[in-house]
């Protein structure tokens, strides 16, 4: 069976695009850098969603000899100028620390009214072939939606307690993992993932197996 590495430590996010790539017939064994070893650790340098991800899917495609995928994603408040934006998971000062980003979220817009509280989670998704990066699939997804001025809900994954959807009178917090992945910047950047996949899949394997 094919192999896609998903350049990432999550386990639930392989499964999630496995699942999503079975349910089209499109079945191809989802693996991450925890099946790897002695992965390199990618640093982020880049000043986009876009130079992350594609940092992360060149360098891990190059060590792995895999086709791989990669997503950077965050949350751009309008009010603070797009920030924390890449800087989305270090925003408090040490990476992953939901606690520490929220209360820095909170202080920066500290005063300012429901109005001007908008804000936009983005996701970028890339996959590469390796030796072949000018060829990359690339897809993104957005959700606007505003942060409010205390958490909301039981989910505590980064964000989402803050970020309230009008639409659905609901923080992603206080969503199902099914309701929020209908609707989510990731879902959104996934689902066209998956139309786009097989098509160029086929095309980059035809290529190396024309070399």
């Amino acid at each position: 069976m094919d192999i896609l590495l998903f350049a990432t430590n999550n386990q639930n996010k392989a499964k999630e695009v496995e699942a999503a790539l079975k349910a089209i017939n499109f079945p191809i064994k989802v693996i991450t850098n925890r099946d790897l070893d002695n992965p390199p650790h990618v640093l982020e340098t880049g000043n986009t969603f876009l130079a992350n991800a594609k940092l992360k899917a060149h360098q891990m495609a190059e060590f792995s000899n895999l086709p791989t995928l990669a997503d950077d994603s965050g949350l751009c408040v309008d009010k603070l100028n797009g920030a924390p934006g890449v800087y989305s998971a270090r925003y408090g000062g040490e990476a992953h620390n939901d606690a520490r980003n929220n209360a820095k979220l909170l202080a920066e817009l500290g005063g300012v009214v429901k109005e001007e509280r908008t804000a936009t989670f983005h996701t970028t998704m890339v996959v590469s072939w390796p030796g072949k990066f000018d060829d990359d699939l690339v897809t993104e997804g957005e959700i606007r939606g505003e942060i409010l001025t205390s958490p909301r809900g039981d989910g505590t994954f980064g964000y989402d307690p803050l970020f309230f959807v009008p639409d659905k009178g609901k923080t992603f917090a206080e969503m199902s993992v099914k309701e929020k992945n209908a609707i989510s910047h990731r879902g959104q950047a996934l689902r066209k993932l998956v139309v786009e996949l097989p098509n160029w899949w086929e095309k980059m394997k035809s290529q190396s197996d024309q070399k």
